[in-house]
C-alpha cells in the first residue's frame, strides 16, 4: 500500500492530507481569513509559515493515533503551482525539509490536476470533460493524448476572483461568492449583463464591472441573480460543446466554485439533455485541500514521476496542459 503526504497551499488554505489508495487517513487545514477585502498574498505567506509546522505536527500525530508510523509515508507532494507566488515558495520549503528528514521522494504537483484527481477518485467518473472553476481560475478540460488538454478558458480572471471582486464592490466580505448565491435567491427580476464567450473561451471582468455599475439602478438581490446567470451559462455553454467534440459521455465539476448549486444545476440539466453522466465530489474535497495534493503525488509517484529537489521550484502560472499524464493508460494517440 502506497502512502504519501500532500501539502496545498497556493492561496489561502494551507491543507496537509495523508492519503494511500483506499481513502485520507488524515488531514489538517488552517485557513487564512483576511479581516477586510481580498486575499492578501504576503500576509497569506506569512500565515502559512506561521502553521506550517503546526499543521505538519497535527497531522503526523493523527497518522500515528491510527497506528502508524511516519516511516510508512512513501513520499512527500506539494501544490508547485499555480498559485500565489509567496504561498507556494512557503510551501515548497516545507516539504523539501520534510522530504529531506525523512530522506524520501518529492513530488510537485499541479494545483488545477490536482481538483481533476480528487473529482475522479471520490466519483465513479472516469474519462470526463472537466469544468474547474475556481478563484484564480476557469478552464474546461479533458484528457487526451498523455494530457490534460485545455478546450476553452477564462481569457482574464477566474469565476471566483470576479464573484469576489463585485461581492467587494457592493460591500459584502470575503468570500463573496456564497454571498451572491445567497442574495440570488431572492431575486425578483433579471437585469442584462454581459455574456462573453469567444470561440471556446470565456470572460469575466467585464461582466463583474457591468454588475458592480448595474447596482446603482438595481436591487442587490436582482443583480446577484444575474451575474450567476450570465456567468454560469458561459461556463456551461463551453463545457457542453467540448462534450458534444470529445464524444466524452461524463462531465466532472471541480474547483471551490463547484459549490454552488445554481451551476451544479444548469451543469445537471445540460448533462441530462445531452445523456451524459454529471458527477460533483463532496463539499470537502470541493475547495483547496491538502488530500487532492497527496492523492495526485500518489498517482504520479506509483507511476514513476518524482521531483528532484533542484527542480522543485515554484511556478505560480504552471499550465496543466504542460503536465504529462503518466498515470492514466493513453487510449487516443493522435493530439487535438
Amino acid at each position: 500500500m502506497t502512502t504519501v503526504l500532500g501539502i496545498e497551499g497556493t492561496a489561502w488554505n494551507l491543507s496537509a492530507a495523508i492519503v494511500d489508495e483506499d481513502d485520507v487517513i488524515a488531514e489538517v487545514t488552517e485557513t487564512y481569513r483576511p479581516a477586510t477585502g481580498g486575499i492578501h498574498p504576503r500576509e497569506a505567506a506569512q500565515h502559512h509559515a506561521m502553521y506550517a509546522a503546526v499543521v505538519i505536527e497535527r497531522l503526523l500525530n493523527e497518522f500515528r493515533e491510527k497506528g502508524h508510523h511516519p516511516k510508512d509515508i512513501d513520499a512527500i507532494a506539494f501544490s508547485q503551482g499555480p498559485g500565489l507566488g509567496a504561498c507556494l515558495r512557503t510551501v515548497a520549503t516545507s516539504a523539501r525539509a520534510l522530504a529531506l528528514s525523512l530522506d524520501i521522494p518529492l513530488v510537485g504537483v499541479n494545483h488545477c490536476i490536482g481538483h481533476i484527481e480528487i473529482g475522479r477518485w471520490k466519483t465513479p467518473a472516469s474519462d470526463p470533460v472537466v469544468l474547474y472553476v475556481s478563484g484564480g481560475n476557469s478552464q474546461v478540460l479533458a484528457h487526451r493524448a498523455g494530457k490534460y488538454r485545455i478546450f476553452g478558458e477564462t481569457l482574464d480572471i477566474g469565476i471566483g476572483n470576479a464573484l469576489d471582486k463585485f461581492a467587494r464592490s457592493a460591500g459584502l466580505s470575503h468570500p463573496g461568492g456564497p454571498k451572491v448565491e445567497e442574495y440570488a435567491k431572492e431575486a425578483t427580476g433579471y437585469v442584462k449583463l454581459p455574456y462573453v464567450v469567444k470561440g471556446m473561451d470565456f470572460s469575466f471582468s467585464g461582466l463583474s464591472t457591468a454588475a458592480k455599475d448595474a447596482l446603482k439602478s438595481s436591487s442587490l438581490e436582482d443583480v446577484c441573480y444575474s451575474f450567476q446567470e450570465n456567468a454560469f451559462a458561459m461556463l456551461v455553454e463551453v463545457t457542453e460543446r467540448a462534450l458534444a467534440h470529445t464524444g466524452k459521455s461524463e462531465v466532472l465539476l471541480a474547483g471551490g466554485v463547484g459549490a454552488n448549486m445554481r451551476l451544479r444545476e444548469m451543469l445537471d440539466v445540460m448533462c441530462d439533455d445531452r445523456g451524459a453522466r454529471f458527477y460533483v465530489p463532496e463539499r470537502r474535497f470541493m475547495g483547496d485541500n491538502g488530500a487532492m495534493i497527496a492523492y495526485t503525488g500518489l498517482l504520479m509517484f506509483r507511476s514513476g514521476t518524482t521531483t528532484p529537489i533542484e527542480n522543485s521550484h515554484v511556478d505560480p502560472s504552471f499550465r496543466p496542459d504542460t503536465v504529462d499524464v503518466t498515470w492514466i493508460a493513453d487510449k487516443h494517440q493522435e493530439v487535438l
